[in-house]
């Protein structure tokens, strides 16, 4: 049953390019075909309720998961489990997942591992359904491995909620003959210095509140991010020229999710005021190897942060996390409110 997964993350990708745009309904349909392709055993092993407490057991370390991975799936199954993917991210999305997974080759040859080695891993990365997906049901689904974790909430054929999102990349930039120079996180890392260097002295000293960067982003793996009132510099003491910068870097995070998930964050993102957004950085202002550096975007509705501080500063971890929707914290409400009880394992 075992098979070399990352060819057909790339047939995944290339079909994406020439399919037609996926509506938000189908999302369910995905969900369920990939769940019919499963025996009765797979079903069990893939599949929860929908408040079970595994939903929140998120992490982007490498670690045991419940779900279903690769190395579970043939190869009918691994595709109808690509399709939803596919459903669930913009194409930008979609690629940056595939690359990531592809590190784990990477990073097995920069730690000498052998090929069969289980801790770095291109087929270690999971797949968890929460209820019952169907387009009138309240239901989630989780994508998740090293350095990837992919959260959906579904009501109606709508995605509600896409967060807790997170990518990360290690290396950062590749010094090995597989994948030389790829840098996953390029846009994230080069449009954040140049906002930076956008920046005069005096905005700059804002900005920066502190020349020490953090080892990790700060609301790390928590069921609920919560974060101090923001520091750094407000939208509202940027010239339009560098607010239309911010608003562009911000576009790259929610360039990764379909258009109309992109759009719902961005009226989070306007509705809490987008002059109430702040932009912090930490560490170094230098864009190379070895220069740790973090930054955040912070709103009252959204944050997103970056870190990339670990191995000599060539290790980026990023996240999205809606403050007031991760998980579908609205639905949740909902389904208690309706009378379903708490499922804790």
């Amino acid at each position: 049953m075992q098979k070399n997964v990352i060819p057909y993350l790339f047939v995944g990708i290339s079909l994406l390019f020439f399919a037609p745009r996926i509506m938000a309904q189908d999302l369910s349909e995905k969900a369920t075909a990939f769940l019919e392709t499963l025996d009765p055993g797979l079903q069990q092993k893939a599949t929860f309720p929908f408040d079970h407490s595994e939903r929140f057991n998120w992490h982007f370390i490498p670690r045991e998961r419940k779900g279903v991975n690769f190395h579970d799936l043939n190869n009918r199954q691994t595709q109808a489990g690509i399709e939803l993917l596919k459903a669930s991210l913009s194409q930008q999305g979609h690629q940056k997942t595939q690359a990531i997974i592809e590190l784990e080759n990477v990073l097995r040859i920069i730690e000498n591992r052998p090929p069969n080695d289980t801790y770095r891993d291109p087929e270690n990365y999971y797949f968890s359904v929460f209820g019952s997906p169907h387009a009138s049901a309240e239901w989630g689904w989780r994508f998740e491995g090293h350095h990837i974790s992919l959260n959906f909430s579904s009501k109606r054929g709508t995605v509600v909620s896409a967060t807790p999102t997170f990518f990360g990349s290690n290396p950062s930039i590749v010094q090995v003959d597989l994948h030389r120079g790829r840098q996953v996180l390029q846009q994230e890392t080069n449009r954040g210095f140049a906002f930076l260097e956008s920046l005069t002295d005096s905005q700059k000293a804002v900005a920066i509140y502190t020349d020490k960067a953090p080892f990790d982003i700060l609301t790390a793996n928590d069921r609920k991010a919560s974060l101090q009132q923001p520091e750094g510099l407000s939208y509202r003491q940027l010239t339009p020229s560098q607010q239309n910068m911010l608003e562009e870097l911000i576009g790259i995070y929610l360039g990764n999710y379909t258009d109309q998930v992109r759009d719902r964050l961005w009226e989070k993102f306007r509705a809490a005021g987008i002059e109430n957004t702040h932009f912090a950085w930490a560490g170094s202002t230098v864009n190379a190897i070895g220069e740790p550096h973090y930054y955040r975007i912070q709103n009252p509705a959204l944050l997103i942060e970056y870190d990339n501080v670990q191995n000599n500063a060539n290790h980026v971890h990023t996240v999205v996390r809606d403050l007031n929707n991760d998980f579908g914290n609205d639905l949740l409400g909902n389904h208690y409110l309706h009378g379903h009880p708490h499922v804790a394992d």
